[in-house]
């Protein structure tokens, strides 16, 4: 028999925040690629029926470069947030867990860093 109270024996046990701090950068990033998003969708809407040579002067303009750059950048830092909290929640077995977690992080790492190169190479050609 135990003196202490259920929260007396719970403390200590918690995450120590960071779950916390994991869920305001989910926020921040889903709340940053709402305009980002949107002038993204209307931008490319615009480009309809444009061939490659419209799209590829629009890619150089510095402004939208430099919203392609933020849009990707966000989208794919927010994605790997959230496969990040699939892979906790749903892989239980920690050698599976660790793996899994590696591989998403790297493959965002590629990705970003492969579409960002795409955009930089247009806009600086």
């Amino acid at each position: 028999m135990s003196l202490r109270s259920p929260l007396g024996r719970a403390r200590g046990l918690g995450s120590a925040k960071d779950g916390v701090h994991h869920f305001w950068v989910q926020r921040v990033s889903a709340v940053a690629l709402i305009p980002l998003s949107l002038w993204f969708v209307f931008s490319v809407a615009q480009l309809a029926g444009g061939d490659f040579y419209v799209v590829r002067h629009w890619v150089a303009t510095p402004s939208v470069a430099i919203a392609l750059v933020l849009f990707l950048a966000s989208a794919l830092y927010h994605s790997a947030l959230g496969v990040q909290v699939v892979i906790e929640d749903y892989v239980h077995h920690e050698g599976l867990k660790i793996v899994s977690m590696l591989l998403q992080k790297f493959a965002h790492a590629v990705v970003a860093a492969a579409s960002i190169f795409a955009v930089l190479k247009v806009a600086l050609a």
